[in-house]
């Protein structure tokens, strides 16, 4: 997909987030992305300047409006304005709505749902008076189905999908078209504290990634470029038609039953 002049925000600058970032700077466009992590910024800049990517790093918490305004003011300076926006930022706390702290939950929706809510908010109007954009919210398959312990970050991921057909509506008449993907084990941090949680002792990350990966018909996780290979083309023109929609990255997991 060709992304030439195109001018993109990217939140989440690990994992697919990262992958997506790299994937539409590579394809030609000018890429601002907003991570918490210092680590994980230095990272990707270090990536973009190795391959010579218009891709640069902003240390942002997206769960801040000021923050955020900042960050979109600086996008739509690379460029005049943006077109595309990336929602991957995520954080993933474990436990029941008994268990999971008050502090931990709000955090979790502030992150995961209000985050895109503040870029919608403010990126949305340079989207519109440049004749159109898209929008790409990053779910999960525990937005249609969940493992047990896990009350927030499933409901941070059911609410995105309902979110994304909301901003779908509303804002198909000015051009701009939102959707989301639902990944099922990819190879993330995320990822990487699961296997930490549900790994068991003496069990290495691989060898939780490789258990992890079994329960998908594929039979492996999938890895970030993977997810960022649809992000991009629902990004694209030639995803002119799709808006309001979900799109599962799961390796098959959700086409059988678990029953054998």
């Amino acid at each position: 997909m060709d992304f030439a002049g195109k001018v993109a925000l990217v939140t989440g600058s690990s994992g697919i987030g990262a992958a997506a970032a790299v994937r539409l700077a590579s394809g030609g466009a000018s890429v601002l992305v907003c991570g918490i992590d210092p680590a994980a910024n230095a990272a990707l800049d270090r990536l973009a300047s190795e391959r010579g990517l218009a891709l640069r790093t902003r240390l942002t918490d997206v769960s801040d409006e000021a923050e955020v305004e900042a960050a979109v003011a600086e996008c739509a300076e690379l460029g005049g304005g943006i077109d595309i926006v990336v929602n991957s930022a995520a954080v993933h706390p474990y436990g029941t709505v008994v268990t999971t702290a008050a502090a931990d939950w709000a955090r979790c929706m502030a992150v995961n749902v209000g985050s895109i809510y503040l870029t919608g908010r403010f990126a949305i109007p340079h989207m519109i008076r440049r004749g159109g954009g898209a929008i790409v919210n990053v779910s999960s398959v525990q937005g249609h189905n969940c493992q047990p312990n896990v009350a927030a970050y499933v409901a941070t991921k059911g609410a995105i999908h309902a979110l994304t057909r909301a901003m779908a509506l509303d804002h198909a008449g000015d051009k701009v078209r939102v959707n989301s993907v639902s990944p099922g084990s990819v190879r993330t941090p995320i990822l990487s504290l699961a296997a930490r949680t549900y790994g068991g002792e003496g069990v290495s990350e691989e060898e939780a990634f490789a258990r992890f990966g079994a329960a998908h018909p594929l039979g492996r996780i999938g890895e970030p470029e993977e997810v960022a290979e649809m992000i991009a083309y629902l990004a694209s023109d030639k995803a002119g038609f799709v808006t309001g929609a979900d799109f599962l990255i799961d390796g098959g997991l959700h086409a059988g039953l678990a029953v054998r």
